[in-house]
């Protein structure tokens, strides 16, 4: 089993699987089974998520898979859980993989994180960010979000045992929340650390080629106890196609898709295979 000790000095297991140009892809490669998968299918997701985008990928491309939401729930890093930190991690699975160059795909939180990895390395031959947007991401909204999130967890004082369900697991305006304060408390450090971050000044920045989607049906209102905010991930997508696309970004929406809708291995891979195998056939 290959692994690597990330920034904190907690040891993340990778596996790798196919060969061909490399893809960096933060899911997990062990289908979730019993009553964690019940409670995710309950939710619409797909408890084999990260198994089926591997095997969908891997017939042309060198997937090395690391379930990075997984680690950080197991192991919180509730005031390091920032940009550089972020970026320092996937570079040095990157490095332990010896994967000079390669592509990085990320879903919602782990989307943004791709867009911090492409302004701080040389490294990306290609960037796909899905779930959420390039320009004018919700970052304020989402810091709203996290820190309701983070109190509650406070109030609540839930039991230390390590939680296994991840944020794209749960519908956060009718559940309770379980994680623990220091689970919570590192989506805060994260989006704190963003709110001066400007995503349209930095796409000058990133010239490799890049990819982002959306459902079009990706917008949740949150009540009171959760901030008051709604969390627009495919309006800015909409709004700014035109502006994305002269950019250099390929933009696409999801028809009637919500956020776990979207995230699905058959509408994922519909929409990369065919963009990844155009910029690897050039």
């Amino acid at each position: 089993m290959i692994s690597a000790k990330l920034h904190d000095g907690s040891i993340i297991p990778i596996e790798i699987k196919g060969s061909g140009p490399n893809l960096l892809l933060p899911v997990n490669p062990h289908p979730i089974e019993g009553d964690q998968a019940e409670k995710m299918r309950k939710w619409g997701a797909d408890p084999a998520l990260g198994r089926n985008l591997i095997d969908g990928l891997s017939d042309k491309y060198r997937v090395i898979a690391f379930d990075y939401e997984g680690h950080v729930q197991a192991f919180p890093k509730a005031e390091t859980l920032t940009p550089h930190n972020i970026a320092t991690d996937f570079l040095t699975i990157a490095d332990t993989t010896n994967a000079e160059q390669f592509v990085y795909y990320g879903y919602s939180w782990l989307a943004l994180c791709g867009l911090q990895l492409a302004i701080r390395t040389s490294r990306l031959s290609a960037l796909i960010m899905g779930g959420f947007p390039p320009i004018d991401g919700p970052y304020q909204e989402m810091l709203k979000v996290t820190n309701a999130t983070y109190q509650m967890s406070v109030e609540a004082k839930p039991s230390s045992k390590k939680q296994q369900t991840t944020s794209e697991e749960i519908d956060w305006s009718t559940v309770e929340v379980t994680l623990s304060t220091e689970q919570t408390k590192q989506f805060v450090t994260l989006y704190q650390s963003l709110q001066d971050f400007h995503d349209r000044e930095v796409q000058s920045r990133i010239s490799i080629p890049r990819l982002c989607f959306a459902g079009t049906a990706d917008k949740i209102e949150y009540g009171e106890r959760w901030g008051g905010v709604e969390v627009d991930i495919v309006g800015p997508l909409m709004r700014n196609q035109g502006e994305l696309e002269a950019l250099g970004w390929a933009v696409h929406v999801l028809d009637g898709l919500d956020h776990t809708q979207a995230m699905q291995a058959n509408h994922v891979l519909s929409v990369i295979c065919p963009w990844l195998d155009t910029l690897f056939s050039k």
